[in-house]
């Protein structure tokens, strides 16, 4: 967000807000025997709120603002009957983790990203609980007793929402919901809401609702005998009289509806795939390289993209920002061309549904000649965030083989000790700062050195009549020596295979 966009009205909520978030999590953790750490290491930072002028018009920001949900939407379970996944209505929420394993740390870290999701999908943490246990309750996730002490939680804070740092079985989800009555709703379920508030494109909208349908799938379920009714084959089609028998319950019927409505997405998906193919293949044989823009969520990529393009792509302090890829051209300094692709942010234990659903749009990170990995360096984990992308990375066939090249960016809210730490611990890592743009120029020439060079030297005439080859070899080669005779422009360079054909071709035409 640019500065002229952001008024002095409009940041005192967004301060407010984030200041209150800081007092949930730091009464959580005192509770729980906790550290709290400074207010630098949240997950949404107030010094990335504001973008620059390479940030462009940031078109989409208002409509993404609003997306905000609408006070009053309650979501308790008083009234309900048959919907076991209805949509989210994230609105005054209490938070609930588990404490198993690693440090205080580790488990601040963790309870401040569940914040910041929670926020990002438009809601407003009341309260919560951190409980150390080794293993989640198979009923309840928490146990009995916490169980029953977070429901007089809820009923006292007022919360609508209980939002869990993991992944619920549906036994734990139902079993917690009887107790607290109130929707649960896990920490997948919660990232999914985000995909789908943020997804513009119709191949992103596709893909969201196919990850949402397979959570859905195994967890649908109803209450009392709404579920358990039989009819005809033909009754659901409203038949009437004279074709009702036994058949199919109304879940059966609602997951078979599940089903077919997951396979024609899956085929309206496939059917996508040839257009993003046809442009990549498009780029292959212009011999342009690619560089993918990879990192944890709210790291600075999209950032990055403008400082290096002046793309204008929409930057927001909000986790999953941006969702459908975004591909920009770029120059190296010394004058080849390449192209940038922003892709999704990745997240600790990022759901398998959106891995799998987004596999089409990861395919652009395994064409890639370079990965830019974004860290956030004024994160208070920055390697297990580096951690948590690699793990997703090497899910995508080919992206192990790919040069990496360590990106530390927001420079300017992390310390010189952080700073020194991180390049200790990632050797040849750059240091920047999208929003000042400190580093870029470095950044720049790094990628030129790593990005491949042509590997066949041309040194021929190639008449006036072909300039677009001296273009091409100007925009995708490296050209050593250029020199205008009265036959035509000398060329030396280093250029890809099929253009030197192209140019040998050329030449001949030039011979007297």
């Amino acid at each position: 967000m640019t500065h002229s966009e952001t008024g002095p009205q409009d940041a005192q909520p967004q301060r407010g807000a984030q200041e209150a978030a800081e007092d949930v999590v730091a009464r959580i953790l005192a509770r729980a025997g906790g550290s709290v750490h400074s207010t630098e290491g949240t997950a949404l930072q107030s010094g990335a709120e504001t973008g620059g002028e390479r940030d462009g018009d940031q078109l989409d920001r208002e409509e993404r603002s609003a997306l905000r949900r609408v006070a009053g939407l309650s979501t308790e379970l008083e009234d309900v009957t048959e919907v076991e996944y209805r949509q989210l209505r994230l609105e005054r929420v209490v938070l609930v983790g588990l404490w198993s394993t690693g440090t205080a740390e580790t488990a601040d870290v963790s309870l401040r990203e569940l914040a910041a999701l929670a926020e990002t999908a438009g809601s407003q943490v009341l309260d919560g609980m951190l409980q150390r246990r080794v293993t989640p309750d198979p009923g309840t996730y928490l146990g009995s007793g916490k169980a029953a002490e977070l429901a007089e939680l809820v009923a006292s804070s007022g919360a609508d929402t209980v939002v869990v740092d993991g992944e619920l079985s549906p036994s734990q989800r139902r079993g917690l919901e009887d107790i607290v009555r109130v929707k649960v709703v896990d920490r997948t379920a919660l990232i999914l809401d985000i995909f789908a508030q943020h997804a513009k494109s119709r191949e992103g909208k596709a893909q969201v609702e196919l990850a949402q349908l397979e959570y859905l799938l195994p967890r649908l379920r109803g209450w009392g005998e709404s579920m358990s009714r039989q009819a005809g084959g033909r009754v659901a089609g409203g038949a009437g009289i004279g074709s009702r028998g036994p058949g199919e319950t109304k879940i059966e019927l609602d997951r078979r509806r599940i089903r077919t409505r997951m396979a024609r997405l899956r085929r309206q998906i496939a059917g996508m795939a040839p257009a993003r193919e046809t442009k990549r293949g498009r780029r292959r044989s212009g011999a342009v390289p690619s560089v993918a823009i990879v990192g944890y969520t709210n790291a600075g990529k999209s950032s990055l993209l403008n400082r290096l393009t002046a793309a204008g792509v929409l930057v927001q302090n909000a986790l999953f920002a941006t969702l459908d890829p975004a591909v920009r051209r770029a120059t190296t300094p010394d004058g080849r061309s390449y192209t940038l692709v922003d892709t999704v942010g990745f997240v600790r234990s990022l759901p398998h549904e959106l891995v799998e659903a987004f596999r089409s749009t990861l395919e652009e990170v395994a064409d890639a000649d370079l990965l830019l990995h974004v860290v956030d360096a004024a994160h208070p984990d920055p390697a297990g965030q580096v951690a948590a992308v690699r793990a997703v990375l090497a899910d995508i066939p080919g992206a192990d083989d790919i040069p990496e090249l360590i990106v530390l960016n927001k420079a300017d809210l992390a310390t010189e000790e952080d700073l020194l730490r991180l390049r200790t611990r990632f050797p040849g890592a750059v240091v920047v700062s999208a929003h000042t743009g400190a580093g870029v120029d470095r950044l720049a020439e790094q990628v030129a050195e790593l990005l491949p060079r042509p590997d066949v030297e041309v040194d021929l005439v190639v008449p006036y009549t072909r300039g677009d080859l001296v273009s091409r070899a100007h925009s995708v080669g490296e050209v050593l020596a250029e020199e205008h005779t009265g036959r035509g422009t000398r060329l030396h360079a280093r250029v890809d295979g099929a253009l030197a054909a192209e140019l040998h071709d050329a030449a001949a035409l030039a011979q007297p």
